[in-house]
């Protein structure tokens, strides 16, 4: 009786099996439909409420300030400092600045200085250090060539208010020397 009892599975005899056992079953829930999408209301919605949707992707990848701040170069650095030199890239809080060869080692010296006008211009701590390359082109803008030909201009009747027909008429002719073709 002893070796029945110490046959490995404690309550049964060495020379029974034990008795079949029932496949587990999942206890299923209340079946229930599934949950309702939200209703969705097709009502006119301000700009201002879909914008912030549409442009999180981009600003994550370009902050609007760091546009600007290429954008506004002269002004933030000074007409001298833009002169010679030019932004390229803003990367982990690192601005890459193309500078002319000997202007490369006097911004160096002032880099301290450009950081806080750079960041007190933004608003925010957007630039940590200052990254120089020499570019012998730094700071030189391509000009447009002039346009040929007559320009065409626009002109209107006398109205009423003075400013609105300027206002028109200069319209009117930006429109009509706008390279875009006209259809």
């Amino acid at each position: 009786m002893a070796k029945e009892l110490h046959s490995g599975k404690a309550g049964t005899p060495a020379g029974q099996a034990s008795p079949p056992r029932k496949p587990a079953t999942r206890t299923r829930a209340k079946e229930e439909a599934p949950p309702q999408p939200p209703r969705r209301v097709m009502k006119a919605r301000t700009l201002a409420a879909l914008l912030p949707n549409v442009t999180a992707p981009a600003f994550r990848r370009r902050s609007p300030t760091g546009a600007m701040l290429f954008a506004r170069w002269a002004d933030v650095v000074g007409p001298a400092h833009a002169a010679v030199t030019s932004p390229r890239k803003l990367s982990a809080a690192t601005l890459t600045v193309a500078c002319t060869g000997p202007a490369a080692m006097e911004l160096q010296h002032q880099g301290d200085m450009l950081v806080a006008r750079i960041n007190t211009w933004c608003g925010e701590p957007l630039v940590a250090r200052l990254r120089f390359v020499q570019d012998p082109t730094a700071g030189t803008r391509r000009r447009l060539p002039p346009r040929r030909g007559a320009t065409p201009t626009c002109t209107l009747p006398d109205m009423g208010d003075e400013s609105l027909r300027m206002a028109l008429e200069r319209l009117g002719t930006e429109i009509l020397q706008s390279p875009i073709k006209k259809t």
